[in-house]
């Protein structure tokens, strides 16, 4: 695949008006193949093997919290950058989920072709099977490449999506704890 991938960029700056020939550009196809493999690898993913058994039995059923979280995707109209923060809340039933598997999480489906809501509800949907827990919630702040470099050029502007689960939905007062704990 990475010497299709390459011929097509090849192609495209062919078409748009480029000599591939030129000392800047002679590698860039395969950079830019390069790139964008590993930009979508999330393609090449599952849960189960992200998580890979770090699942661990606890006690607790108190809100646990991962904020901060970086990621960066693109998008699937322009296939555009968007970056920012992910938040991730959960009340565990019995088993908790590693630390560093919600990072992982956030990084498989960061690297797809989305929109950010969808990214959201991926994420907290992943979280929910994995740890059967009694709510999740994922707030997801990103800023987009495809509204700050091109269309109506706001170098200012974010979007912030959510997905609440369970009691995380139904309860104001865990939404409310959730949203305090980081800020918001």
């Amino acid at each position: 695949m990475p010497n299709k991938l390459a011929d097509h960029y090849s192609s495209i700056l062919e078409i748009l008006g480029e000599d591939v020939n030129r000392g800047g550009l002679v590698d860039t196809p395969k950079r830019a193949a390069k790139a964008m493999q590993f930009l979508t690898d999330g393609y090449e993913k599952n849960l189960e093997d992200v998580v890979n058994g770090a699942i661990f039995e606890a006690d607790s059923d108190e809100m646990v919290i991962v904020q901060d979280i970086e990621f960066y995707s693109l998008c699937e109209h322009h296939m555009l950058p968007f970056i920012g923060r992910c938040h991730i809340a959960y009340l565990p039933q019995g088993k908790v989920l590693g630390l560093s598997k919600f990072a992982r999480i956030v990084d498989m489906f960061s690297r797809r072709l989305q929109i950010q809501e969808g990214l959201t509800k991926q994420i907290a949907d992943a979280v929910q099977e994995i740890t059967g827990a009694t709510g999740v919630g994922v707030i997801m702040e990103g800023k987009h490449m495809c509204m700050m470099m091109r269309g109506v050029q706001k170098q200012n502007s974010s979007m912030i999506t959510s997905v609440m689960l369970g009691s995380m939905r139904s309860s104001d007062a865990t939404r409310n704890e959730f949203l305090r704990l980081i800020g918001k």
